[in-house]
């Protein structure tokens, strides 16, 4: 079995990675799997891809091997895109959800729909020694809603409600979430570009 490195820490997205990739023959292997320590690598990106880019191809180069590496976040059309690379520390350095989504909130007071269209973007990379590095881009289309509801979920999930859906992602349980959810669209993207061009040959 092929072997990529997934740069993240979180055992739950490295589990799901490692059920959908293992039916195309590839092992996933998270940052806590590896026997060196990872120093945690800067973001300076503007856009999801630019720093799902640096942080696969800043690891591919260390050890020589494939990695992917995700990006992602929530774009409200009222703020502009905001808070976009920023969504994990929207309201101050250090990260806080329950901070975050209030400020979010707050931004859009007195904001009606539809005029409250938002969607949450994530972008895969794959990089590879001497190779181009790929990058997938999926979205989970929806709108923000004026409290929060749901007690699943992390981040914004409280107060986003999936496009033509009345449920807030926070509502939804962890499967149904993981059917639309943006991570699922970039997976399934990469795993077609992976599939039909042979790209760990």
């Amino acid at each position: 079995m092929k072997k990529v490195i997934l740069a993240t820490r979180n055992q739950g997205k490295a589990a799901e990675f490692k059920d959908i990739f293992s039916s195309i023959g590839i092992e996933i292997v998270s940052l806590p799997e590896l026997d060196e320590t990872i120093p945690e690598i800067e973001e300076t990106g503007d856009t999801f891809e630019a720093n799902a880019r640096i942080k696969a191809e800043e690891i591919s180069k260390r050890f020589s091997l494939p990695v992917m590496s995700d990006d992602s976040g929530l774009e409200v059309d009222a703020l502009n895109g905001s808070p976009g690379v920023y969504s994990a520390r929207y309201a101050g350095l250090e990260k806080n959800d329950q901070k975050n989504l209030e400020k979010v909130l707050e931004e859009l007071k007195g904001v009606e729909m539809p005029e409250r269209s938002a969607r949450f973007v994530c972008v895969l990379a794959l990089a590879r020694p001497e190779k181009e590095t790929i990058a997938k881009r999926g979205t989970c289309e929806g709108y923000i809603g004026f409290e929060e509801k749901g007690e699943n979920g992390f981040g914004y999930d409280p107060i986003f409600y999936p496009e033509n859906m009345d449920r807030t992602l926070a509502e939804l349980s962890p499967d149904e979430k993981n059917r639309i959810s943006h991570r699922r669209h970039a997976i399934d993207r990469m795993l077609d570009y992976m599939k039909t061009n042979e790209i760990m040959e």
